[in-house]
């Protein structure tokens, strides 16, 4: 089974949004007085759908054929020249494929959720996906305990919940009769129905009350049915049916949907509309695992629940996405995702025909958490405001159950917990709470990758991007500026904070970096401290709080500053990814993710790499800035790799004096030819568009303006195969060939496939053309005899081995010989054999040129969004922006910890909510307190036992209870024959013996011996 998520602009077509809500008429006028006189046609297009009577805030404007570039320009111009229009955007298309999703498969197929990018899977199948793992239960609802909420009366009733998906059909025999209050329409298809399946699924595991049981069903369903039965969707028919949510007062929406495209504004706008006005959005955050960076889309939000899955072995799951967000680089730091993890693989839920069916995925695990918060939510509805998405999110996130072999990047918070959630939520009092709620770096492997290398002296600042949740407000902010406090060898860190000048909505952002100080050159050890300032609301709060002072505590390892040929330099600051700009696969014989948006960088795609490099014992850092903004004497190397921007002309001229120094650079590159580049442009069959890429897989003309000072170039051949080093084999895939070296430095020429000839070729041709080509090379940078004190060049013409997504086979032990080289000037000894360049005899072609019409220009930070493609020579600053100032952060304020010691030292792993521990929870007297939970666990367990069991258990009881009622018989009548023997002789009024003749009690009447007998416990009794 393969699932595949893909997105397109739709051409001509551009969503209008508008600073308020208007009328069909007002719009009408707005638009008809912004383009008047537009010397080509337009319309707006009219929305069929259950929003188009209310007041919107957007329109879908439709230009004809004739509009060209110009004046389709021109239209944008005076649109957004007008106050009352916020922006024009292209309209997108959304389009989903499951493969093997169909009906024949009710009770088999467990289909995967992917991105908006493709990836292609092997089928995944009842025997495959659950193989030597803990079998699934029988209902997902007992997993997580949602029986005991049930049994004192919570089961979702008066929660309002959509799901947006493929629909469901009217009269499903797994909802209750009056819960599925409106199902709507927003396709261009004229059905309610579900045709494929996903969408009947999703709302079972919700709120199915028969078979597969979902959590809440009692809640009231709105069935919002956004894509079709061939599985397309737009911006504009989510913006509708977003509005129309907020109209019908929606308490909890799922979103078993995603991409990457995390600057496609009016969605992500919208989607801060609909916190911003109480709406829970839940939401899968992909299917693109085990890589790292692969977080979709709106998941990644930090007002939304995003949400990873497990197995029912607390495994997380292979499919699942792995963080960091990669909205912060390559200036910052990626923050905590996933939020929370919860069952995933192999859960039942509803199928079409009114049976069960099992599905593995993310959009699997959203609804389960979208379902627990419908039922949590029921218990709690009578606190109003109070539980609001951020309180709703503190609670989920503070009951979780950490898993203990996964890091904070697979696993967010820890594992749903139900029944802690319920205990938060009932004794919740407004505040505001950080994700993460302590950093630690000695805490491993929870606290990967910032355990993973310890700190020290003249080590770039490490950031750390912490999110603040703010349950009393929508809106909030932060109080004066932080304070930090020095706990145990606080003084040798340097700290500096910077932070939302908002917290909207619901939640902001917090970034630290942290620093190791002169006087701690030589110290190794642990240095702790914690950030203390007061969040604070803005306007109206949802109570009588409206402030709350938050401790960050932080642990840090510092060891001695390393040597220079063991610490790195990592470029980050040179890669470019989807989105925005179409930055194309690395691999070309990927054909199913076309798009480069894993960011590139050593805790993501490289993150393979980067373990190895640190086993071999190698101190990475990672350069967010230009070039000039690092010294470079400090690192035995620079890694550029994969790299897809242009260099500033400062970065050319210090890079030479760097080399010319001792820092050596390291190059992995990849394929660049302007006619594949033509060649693998989009084309779509049903928008008619073509989308050209920004660059290649590298920017190859960019790297050859660096290199060029050290005699070193690469060329435009797309070559495709492996070859062997020693005894082991390298795989290249859709790398460069290298066309230019000094005359002195090693190559290898290696017999490769010609992979731009094969794609080029007309009518589908698949000839194979060998050719050989240097692709690695080693040199000495300068002028021959080479200057002792020199830098080295190391380079391969392909950096997919080195690259975890779509990896054929891992180079990392070539990386590190390159590196040994670069380091330490010691050619690895598969080398021996390599030829000069001089005697390599290599003819001489021309150099890749940048391609005409490229749109690279817009997407970066070096070039001018006006520049020309080519360099003017002449006047080459024409082309380049002004080189940015080189950050100087701002330390914190400081103060030793005995001068705090009114403000309350924070404990490592404490909850991250106020007054509420981490283990138990005290609640007040109420209809469920943690020991009546604790009772009900247990009944729950008692009566779990299936119905076999159960009669079972009831024939044996009932089969001791008559043996031991006929031997209290047998014992009763001994005893009275013996009784009556002995009372003959006189008979005491008032006792009674049974007559075994006549069958009734009859008086019988005991002696006064008899008596005091029976008194002192002689009888037979």
């Amino acid at each position: 089974l393969r699932y595949e998520f893909s997105t397109e602009t739709v051409p001509r077509e551009y969503i209008v949004r508008y600073a308020g809500y208007h009328g069909n008429e007002a719009r009408a006028c707005l638009l008809s007085g912004a383009l008047a006189g537009l010397p080509c046609a337009w319309r707006a297009v009219r929305r069929d759908n259950p929003a188009a009577q209310h007041p919107s805030d957007f329109d879908l404007l439709r230009l004809a054929f004739n509009c060209t570039p110009a004046l389709t320009a021109e239209a944008t111009r005076r649109l957004l020249a007008s106050d009352a229009v916020r922006s024009v955007t292209p309209q997108r298309r959304v389009t989903r494929t499951l493969h093997g999703f169909g009906l024949a498969d009710e009770d088999v197929e467990l289909p995967r959720w992917h991105s908006r990018r493709s990836f292609s899977h092997a089928p995944i199948v009842s025997g495959g996906l659950g193989a030597g793992v803990r079998p699934a239960p029988t209902q997902i609802t007992s997993a997580l305990q949602a029986d005991v909420l049930w049994s004192v009366g919570f089961s979702g009733r008066g929660v309002r919940v959509s799901v947006f998906d493929t629909g469901l059909a009217a009269g499903h025999g797994h909802f209750k009769r009056g819960r599925v209050k409106e199902r709507s329409n927003w396709t261009n298809e004229k059905t309610l129905d579900d045709g494929l399946g996903h969408g009947t699924f999703v709302a079972g595991v919700i709120a199915s009350y028969r078979d597969c049981l979902g959590f809440a069903p009692d809640a009231d369903l709105y069935i919002f049915r956004v894509f079709t039965n061939a599985q397309v969707s737009y911006t504009s028919w989510f913006l509708d049916a977003f509005n129309y949510a907020m109209l019908r007062r929606i308490h909890v929406i799922n979103l078993s949907i995603g991409g990457p495209d995390f600057l496609d504004r009016p969605f992500v706008d919208k989607v801060w509309e609909l916190t911003s006005n109480g709406v829970v959005l839940v939401s899968a955050i992909g299917n693109d695992g085990p890589l790292y960076g692969t977080l979709n889309n709106p998941a990644d939000q930090m007002d939304v629940v995003g949400v990873g899955g497990i197995d029912f072995d607390d495994r997380v799951a292979r499919f699942s996405s792995r963080g960091m967000t990669t909205w912060e680089l390559p200036d910052g730091y990626g923050r905590l995702k996933p939020d929370i993890v919860t069952y995933g693989a192999g859960v039942r839920g509803s199928g079409l025909r009114e049976t069960c069916r099992a599905l593995s995925g993310t959009s699997v695990a959203s609804p389960v958490v979208a379902g627990a918060v419908a039922l949590l939510y029921s218990a709690v509805l009578h606190r109003g405001p109070v539980i609001n998405p951020a309180s709703i999110k503190q609670a989920l996130l503070a009951s979780a159950r950490r898993l203990p072999d996964a890091n904070m990047f697979e696993q967010g918070h820890g594992k749903l917990d139900l029944l802690r959630a319920y205990q938060l939520l009932r004794a919740y009092k407004p505040q505001a709470s950080l994700s993460p709620s302590y950093i630690d770096f000695t805490d491993c492997p929870y606290m990967w990758p910032y355990c993973s290398q310890p700190m020290y002296f003249t080590g770039l600042p490490v950031v750390v991007n912490v999110t603040i949740l703010n349950g009393m407000s929508v809106a909030g902010r932060i109080r004066g500026e932080p304070l930090w406090i020095d706990g145990q060898n606080g003084r040798l860190l340097t700290v500096s904070a910077t932070h939302s000048e908002l917290l909207w909505p619901w939640s902001g952002w917090l970034a630290l970096q942290l620093g190791v100080a002169e006087a701690g050159a030589d110290f190794d050890g642990v240095a702790e401290g914690w950030l203390n300032f007061t969040v604070e609301t803005v306007g109206a709060g949802v109570g009588e709080e409206t402030s709350t002072e938050l401790s960050l505590p932080v642990r840090v390892r510092i060891a001695p500053r390393p040597p220079r040929s063991r610490r790195l330099l990592w470029d980050q600051f040179h890669s470019l990814r989807y989105p925005s700009g179409y930055f194309p696969r690395d691999n070309l014989r990927v054909k199913l993710d076309p798009l480069d948006w894993h960011g590139d960088h050593p805790h993501t795609n490289f993150r393979d790499l980067y373990g190895r490099l640190r086993s071999a014992g190698y101190f990475v850092e990672v350069a967010g800035r230009p070039l000039t903004c690092y010294n470079a004497s400090n690192y035995g190397a620079l890694l550029l790799v994969d790299t897809e921007e242009e260099f500033f002309p400062e970065e050319v001229a210090k890079l030479g004096r760097d080399v010319a120094a001792g820092l050596s650079v390291l190059v992995l590159a990849d394929w660049y030819n302007t006619s594949v580049m033509r060649r693998v442009r989009f084309f779509d069959e049903n928008t008619r568009q073509w989308w050209v890429p920004d660059t290649g897989g590298a920017n190859v003309p960019a790297l050859n303006d660096l290199l060029g000072q050290f005699g070193v170039a690469l060329g435009d051949r797309v070559l495709d195969g492996e070859f062997r080093l020693g005894d082991r084999l390298v795989a290249f895939s859709s790398g460069c060939d290298i066309a230019k070296f000094p005359e002195d430095g090693r190559v290898l020429t290696a017999a490769l496939a010609d992979e731009g000839h094969q794609l080029m070729q007309a009518g589908g041709a698949k000839s194979r053309l060998e050719v050989r080509a240097p692709v690695l090379g080693f040199a000495h940078a300068g002028s021959q005899p080479v200057r002792p004190g020199t830098g080295r060049i190391a380079v391969l013409g392909d950096s997919n081995c080195a690259d975890s997504a779509h990896q054929l086979a891992d180079c990392y032990w070539l990386v590190a010989a390159m590196l040994h080289f670069a380091t330490a000037a010691r050619l690895p000894a598969f080398a021996d054999g390599f030829q000069t360049w001089k005697s390599a005899g290599v003819p001489s072609s021309p150099l890749p040129m940048r391609m005409e019409g490229s749109r690279l220009r817009l997407h970066s930070r070096v070039l001018l969004p006006s520049a020309p493609d080519q360099i003017d020579a002449a006047s080459p600053r024409r082309r380049h922006r002004p080189l940015p100032a080189c950050p100087t952060p701002s330390p914190c304020r400081r103060v030793a910890a005995e001068a705090a010691e009114d403000l309350k030292r924070p404990a490592f792993r404490a909850a991250s909510l106020a007054l509420l521990p981490e283990d138990r929870v005290p609640l007040p007297p109420d209809r469920l307190s943690a020991e009546s939970l604790e009772s009900a666990t247990r009944n729950r367990q008692q009566t779990a036992a299936a119905p076999i069991d159960r009669a079972f258990r009831l024939f044996a009881l009932s089969c001791t209870l008559l043996a031991a009622a006929g031997l209290l018989a047998f014992a009763a009548s001994r005893c009275r024959r013996r009784l009556s023997r002995r009372a003959r002789p006189g008979l005491a009024p008032g006792a009674l013996v049974r007559s075994a003749s006549a069958g009734i009690d009859q008086p019988l009447l005991f002696s006064g011996a008899a008596r005091a007998g029976l008194q002192k416990g002689s009888g037979i009794f």
